[in-house]
């Protein structure tokens, strides 16, 4: 089910609340161009400045948009346990079909806090879990004999989203969890590689505004079409870059914005791009012909 290219949804805000109509439409849009999944809720949605209420609507407006036709993976995690699991059973209640969750932020758990921590979660809440490793957010590396250690003892831990863009530590996970263990690209620049290693898709960000191009790379390289999955990997390359000229989601919310989109409205601590770095990205979707 988690297989393929998921995008990792902003969240549209207007006067400071969730525009609704503008999430739908972009939701429509994703499912039009061919995406094969969809996150709300990751850290591209703004998720660490959204107050429960407003975490569990965009979950909830994700799902029924969706009616089923790719599978949502609601983003669900905490560095709080306690309410992790207050997320994670909402995803389950809202119908969600899986749980993303990130490793504790902040804290620094040891791996064997990294392990108790999903063992609670799971006690409470049984449904297909993706477990989010961003060390670059987290501050803690989830390590693959941890992981190994969690796909044994946690029949929920089905999945990974490994976003260290380290492909010898992706390469570790897939020796030491099996090839049916489901380890998805957190980051878009080692899509492809993470396929060749035996990966079955991404968690993208740049597929906001590109979703045909990431699904066609997996689809591709699914097909046994190296060359084309090649071509579609280096055509996304400069987007990819731009969508990091500055922290995520400011980039890519900018993007859709100058698409028409939605507005460019972020949440603080995230700020606009100046102007200059706004030209500069404006610049880049017009020679992908996006603006």
């Amino acid at each position: 089910m988690f297989r393929g290219a998921f995008t990792a949804l902003v969240t549209p805000f207007k006067n400071d609340s969730i525009d609704e109509d503008a999430y739908r439409a972009l939701v429509e849009w994703q499912l039009e161009q061919g995406i094969h999944g969809l996150v709300p809720c990751g850290t591209t949605g703004e998720s660490a400045t959204l107050s429960h209420a407003e975490h569990k609507r965009v979950i909830s407006i994700c799902v029924d948009q969706v009616k089923g036709r790719v599978p949502v993976l609601a983003g669900a995690g905490s560095n709080n346990t306690s309410e992790a699991i207050e997320l994670t059973r909402f995803a389950k209640e809202s119908k969600a079909d899986g749980a993303l969750l990130i490793t504790p932020y902040y804290n620094k758990p040891t791996q064997e806090g990294l392990i108790a921590h999903f063992k609670a979660i799971a006690a409470e809440v049984s449904m297909p879990f993706i477990v989010y490793n961003v060390p670059g957010r987290t501050a803690t590396n989830l390590l693959p004999e941890t992981l190994a250690e969690m796909r044994r003892t946690i029949s929920e831990v089905i999945g990974v989203k490994e976003a260290t863009a380290d492909l010898t530590q992706i390469s570790k996970v897939l020796e030491l969890c099996g090839r049916d263990f489901l380890v998805l690209s957190g980051d878009d620049f080692t899509v492809l590689p993470t396929l060749a290693i035996g990966g079955v898709g991404a968690i993208s960000v740049v597929s906001n505004i590109k979703p045909a191009a990431m699904s066609g790379l997996v689809n591709a390289f699914n097909q046994g079409d190296l060359d084309k999955a090649r071509d579609l990997h280096f055509q996304l390359a400069p987007l990819c870059r731009a969508m990091f000229m500055r922290t995520n989601p400011i980039p890519v919310k900018t993007a859709l914005y100058l698409m028409g989109r939605l507005s460019p409205e972020l949440r603080l601590p995230l700020l606009r791009m100046d102007a200059k770095l706004e030209s500069e990205l404006k610049s880049v979707l017009a020679t992908d012909g996006l603006v």
